[in-house]
């Protein structure tokens, strides 16, 4: 342990266990340079002030007695008063002149006798702690530069332990102001001004899935980033795969706004400004994937370390382009939560939408609008109200603390919003853009943060549901029970499900929700016609060489991230599955798409994947799939063909597949048929010499079995999954399929509605159940049942 009676220590000595001596923070930092330098993590260095030595300044400018008098006179109403009072002593204050001396000589030693610029950031005894994150509650100062301009600093930093913010989480955590100490913390400032900057943390900060690194990036100082008034770049990356260097398991690129960045000034009173970013900057990513590697290979060597969840700040050196981890905090929110209970929210119905972000948490919450400018008119707010600001900071908690959810025009899901939503267990929706100009106070409205990554905002009360699913007695089974998923980042929202894969990954659903894009108007574009849909399209395509480019890196990474959800459990992406009229509805569908009549019946599936009217957009299709497997290194996607009509047609689209480079067999390639037409059951023994398995699509298999159109309200009375005549089908599928060691597998809600129908499947010997999430325990447990009865 440190000399607990020094005034300065230099990081080098200092270890995590000084957090009494010189704060969470600076004890962080020392324990990185000294025990993790060999891993190849660079930390600029630095040194600090200690708890002795603020309390040395207090004593030298007997303020021990008058902070003790203002804070125990004052009450709730006068908190901002008491704490100018407190922080005008401080303005006046003088240093006791060892602890000056000291600084100046530690200053003139960090920068070899040159005058440096340093970032002065404040670390609180009682901050980054496992159970309280204390963010932001003190002030750090960048680019400091000189003797008196550190000094003015440090006195800073020293005042702000008295913010109103700072006094009012104090109490609400239990902490005694004058037990609390403050340390400062004076480190080498990384040139991220030129560069770019950013916070990471080494767990999903939404889902607490532990198998993912979330980072935040913008351009410039990261202190935007923190403080959420900028739209960062967002990366998730895969932790499983890399310590294997011939892949790149970057999840998710997502491209922020990133409208302004803070740069160096002139020093003096303003060290720091934020100036507007240019168009190549805002449509460029910070990161490069290799980039976004070597951190989220810190966040990890960082994590093991400490054993626990981390927050991290990062910044990229702009004049040499080295990355520096500059601070490292325990993570805060999902690492206290228990694993054995998950909460699920389901919206009954959606409403209009109204404004879309970031979403914050899982959870949705309804009331009426409460539009903010400023913490100051937290008079106005009502207990429960829906919280509206363009951004928040730690003098906005007393107000959040009252509202059922949050909502912002800034941010990102590492800034100040963000983290104190999840400490307050408040759903938020961050980086809107707009919501402060769209709603408006008494606005009755619904926040749902239950749909995956985005957030949403919708008009009016809407009716949800918010059920506990409790995973601890959850039963072994013979028969797989997997689930059926489609939204890339929902996925994640699920992975605390035993389940036992993902038997149906809709990649029409991809392709709808995420790209927006008619696959065959980046091939073609001039064959796009309506201005409109062109200029969408060159938005979403900004960031990319080829438009061909972002149809393919996007559709990788979503199926990548379903398939990191269950990994090393087998993902089965279906191939896309959209009628004519539904690819019509995407951007630039409509010069590529035929009108059908009965487009159920018509050119889908399998049937476009050879024709020369999509065979360019299936080949960008099987483009993705092989990004994700062999590049991503998802390789337990397997793939699956829809709509397959007959043998010959089998034998074109494995034929195409593999002249794109998947080869069935080939790197461990399965490749299954859905089996929802008749001939694939009267055939079934020669789609198995052909296929690796089945997936029997219940709906369209009764309705091609019962000459019943699926859609039909006048027929609804006739369309039963559990017909005898479907049941005799699928008997057969699984009777002739395991004769070639063909497995088999259903995917629909039947299972899920209807427990005697799991049963007659269980019976039949059916290899996989796939479902729902929301219907898994329910259908694990019937499972389970029909097996213990065969026993």
């Amino acid at each position: 342990m440190a000399d607990e009676n020094a005034l300065t220590l230099p990081f080098s000595e200092l270890r995590s266990t000084d957090t009494a001596i010189v704060g969470g923070k600076n004890a962080s930092l020392g324990e990185m340079i000294a025990s993790l330098k060999e891993t190849g993590i660079t930390v600029p260095d630095g040194f600090a002030t200690t708890a002795h030595a603020y309390r040395e300044f207090l004593r030298h400018n007997h303020l021990d007695g008058a902070i003790a008098d203002v804070v125990g006179a004052r009450n709730s109403d006068n908190l901002s008063e008491s704490g100018k009072k407190i922080r005008h002593m401080f303005d006046k204050a003088k240093f006791p002149p060892r602890l000056e001396q000291e600084i100046r000589e530690g200053y003139r030693q960090l920068g070899d006798g040159e005058e440096i610029s340093v970032a002065v950031r404040s670390s609180a005894t009682a901050e980054d702690l496992p159970a309280a994150s204390f963010a932001g509650q003190q002030e750090s100062f960048l680019n400091i530069r000189g003797e008196e301009a550190l000094l003015d600093a440090c006195r800073k930093c020293y005042a702000s332990l008295f913010t109103a913010r700072a006094i009012s989480y104090r109490e609400n955590q239990g902490f005694d102001h004058l037990e609390v100490a403050l340390s400062i913390g004076i480190q080498h400032m990384v040139r991220s001004d030129l560069g770019g900057a950013g916070v990471m943390f080494s767990i999903d900060t939404e889902t607490g899935f532990s198998e993912a690194v979330l980072i935040n990036a913008s351009w410039g100082l990261g202190e935007l980033v923190v403080q959420g008034s900028v739209d960062p770049d967002e990366y998730r990356v895969f932790k499983p795969l890399l310590d294997q260097p011939q892949f790149r398991p970057v999840l998710e690129r997502r491209l922020g706004n990133k409208s302004n960045k803070m740069i160096y000034a002139g020093g003096g009173d303003e060290p720091t400004r934020k100036i507007p970013t240019d168009e190549s900057e805002r449509n460029a990513f910070v990161l490069t994937d290799t980039e976004a590697m070597q951190l989220a290979q810190w966040a990890v060597i960082i994590e093991r370390h400490y054993d626990r969840p981390m927050d991290i700040e990062w910044a990229k050196d702009g004049e040499t382009g080295k990355l520096w981890v500059v601070q490292a905090r325990p993570e805060t929110v999902q690492s206290q939560r228990g694993t054995q209970m998950l909460k699920s929210y389901t919206l009954k119905n959606k409403g209009k939408e109204l404004v879309r972000g970031l979403s914050v948490g899982d959870a949705i919450a309804s009331g009426k609008v409460c539009q903010l400018a400023s913490p100051d008119e937290i008079g106005q707010f009502e207990d429960g109200a829906i919280l509206v600001t363009p951004m928040t900071d730690p003098d906005w908690v007393p107000v959040m603390k009252k509202a059922a959810a949050i909502v912002t025009d800034h941010g990102g899901r590492t800034s100040h919003a963000a983290i104190v939503s999840r400490e307050l267990g408040v759903p938020a929706v961050v980086g809107t853009g707009n919501a402060s100009s769209v709603l408006k106070s008494g606005q009755e409205v619904t926040v749902s943060c239950a749909e995956g990554d985005e957030g949403f905002i919708y008009e009016g009360t809407v009716d949800f549901e918010a059920r506990d699913l409790a995973l601890e007695n959850v039963p072994e089974t013979k028969t797989a029970v997997m689930l059926n998923l489609a939204n890339p980042s929902a996925a994640l929202q699920w992975w605390r499900l035993p389940a036992d894969g993902v038997g149906l990954a809709r990649m029409e659903f991809i392709i709808n929700n995420l790209i927006k894009v008619h696959p065959m108007a980046l091939v073609e574009p001039n064959r796009v016609a309506d201005d409109s849909d062109r200029q969408k399209i060159a938005e979403l395509t900004r960031a990319f060489d080829e438009p061909t480019d972002y149809f393919v890196e996007t559709l990788a990474r979503g199926i990548s991230m379903i398939a990191a959800s269950r990994w090393p459990n087998p993902v089965i992406v279906r191939m896309s599955d959209f009628k004519t009229n539904e690819y019509a509805e995407l951007l630039g569908g409509r010069a590529f798409e035929p009108k059908e009549e009965n487009p159920m019946l018509g050119w889908r599936g399998a049937s476009r994947y050879y024709h020369e009217g999509y065979e360019k957009g299936f080949a960008l299709e099987c483009r993705a799939i092989k990004m994700a497997r062999e590049e991503l290194g998802l390789s337990n996607i397997l793939v699956m063909i829809p709509f397959c009509r007959t043998l010959k047609e089998a034998d074109r689209v494995l034929e195409s597949m593999a002249g794109h480079g998947l080869v069935r067999g080939q790197s461990g390639l399965a490749i299954y048929v859905m089996c929802e037409i008749p001939s694939n059951v009267i055939l079934a023994e020669q789609f198995a010499q052909r296929f690796d398995g089945f997936s029997i699509g219940s709906n369209d298999l009764t309705q091609l079995t019962l000459g019943v159109d699926r859609d039909s309200d006048r027929l609804s009375g006739l369309f039963d999954e559990q017909d005898e005549a479907v049941k005799v089908l699928i008997s057969q599928v699984i009777e002739r399929a395991h004769r070639h060691d063909c497995k088999v597998g259903l995917c629909g809600q039947a299972p899920s509605d209807h427990p005697e129908f799991a049963r007659f499947l269980v019976e039949s010997g059916i290899d996989s159940i796939s479902v729902n999430p929301d219907s898994f325990i329910r259908v694990k447990e019937q499972v389970a049942a029909t097996e213990r009865g065969q026993q």
